[in-house]
């Protein structure tokens, strides 16, 4: 079967398609044909070494795969052949709260990942496959989607309320969207006015700020929330952006701290947090629950991914320089047809 590799170091430069193998199932086990596999953030910088500078190498990257049961194994009661099919996040967290063990079961981490024609998986760490969605659809939802449902869900986050959402990559556009059926006021940063023009036009999302033009963005949220701030703030910036945020927010609110596009160093003046009672909650993907939960919504109100652009298996270094390039709107897939 066809795989894409990272070997011999890190670097996109060092992922390559080889020939493996196809697994087996063993009890409690299925193997899926993958039909689309999506990219995250996490993946770039699992290539690039920063995720985790030991990773044992070779390693096949990526932990988003949608796809068809080809074979089960012994005691599976799950899944039938032909069940369409996705990989969850992390294989060990199926319900209830973040455990050390469940972090290490990460698809595409510790855990092999999913970028090949055939990969083989305990029943228990897949869930199916909404009927309004094509595999390609699917393949993006396991981490951001999950991750963005599981922060406003979290958050508690009501009708009527107003979230601050951080550029248009795949967890800001999911949240966007469950945020919308939810119910919320969406504000939204970017640094494209393209991007902005297209979320007025095609989701409309009016409440945007170009942050480029306007790096004090926190004072457009205030202005816009009439001084207060907003009730929740999904922060995927990280250390860059997170001072902004806290002044963003309003008394009593929560900012759901997802990535560190800008980074994983810097210090911040925890006083703010303290005296203005703002609640600080970290958000690693979500568990098999959250996914089923999440994919009732999207059943209901016929929710589709926004899909930047599909490469396929042959071109995948492209798309990770595609999403390295930033310049992507919603998700990034790799198709294996």
């Amino acid at each position: 079967m066809r795989a894409v590799v990272l070997d011999g170091g890190f670097g996109i430069e060092a992922l390559r398609q080889v020939d493996l193998p196809e697994p087996q199932p063993g009890p409690g086990e299925v193997v899926l044909r993958v039909r689309a596999v999506s990219l995250n953030y996490r993946d770039l910088l699992v290539v690039q070494g920063t995720y985790h500078p030991k990773l044992p190498l070779p390693r096949i990257p990526c932990s988003d795969a949608a796809g068809e049961v080809v074979a089960v194994g012994p005691n599976v009661n799950r899944w039938a052949m032909g069940d369409r099919v996705m990989a969850i996040f992390m294989q060990c967290w199926l319900a209830g709260e973040l455990t050390e063990a469940a972090t290490r079961s990460a698809l595409g981490g510790e855990s092999e990942g999913v970028l090949a024609e055939y990969i083989c998986l305990h029943e228990d760490g897949l869930v199916a496959i909404p009927e309004v969605l094509n595999f390609t659809e699917a393949a993006t939802l396991p981490c951001a989607a999950v991750t963005a449902w599981h922060a406003l869900t979290q958050a508690g986050a009501t009708a009527g309320q107003t979230v601050l959402l951080q550029g248009t990559g795949g967890v800001s556009m999911f949240a966007a969207q469950f945020a919308r059926v939810m119910g919320l006021r969406v504000l939204m940063t970017s640094g494209s006015e393209e991007k902005r023009t297209r979320l007025a036009n095609e989701f409309g999302i009016c409440e945007t700020v170009h942050y480029r033009q306007q790096p004090d963005w926190e004072k457009w949220v205030r202005e816009r929330t009439g001084g207060t701030g907003v009730d929740l703030v999904l922060e995927v910036g990280g250390a860059g952006t997170l001072e902004r945020s806290v002044r963003a927010v309003r008394v009593g609110g929560t900012i759901a701290l997802i990535g560190v596009l800008s980074g994983v160093t810097g210090t911040i003046n925890p006083l703010p947090i303290l005296m203005r009672s703002v609640r600080l909650q970290g958000i690693f993907v979500g568990s098999r629950s959250h996914f089923e939960a999440m994919n009732r919504a999207i059943q209901h109100h016929q929710i589709h991914p926004v899909i930047d652009r599909v490469f396929p298996l042959a071109d995948a270094v492209s798309a990770w320089r595609h999403l390295e390039s930033g310049q992507h709107m919603g998700k990034i897939v790799i198709a294996l047809d």
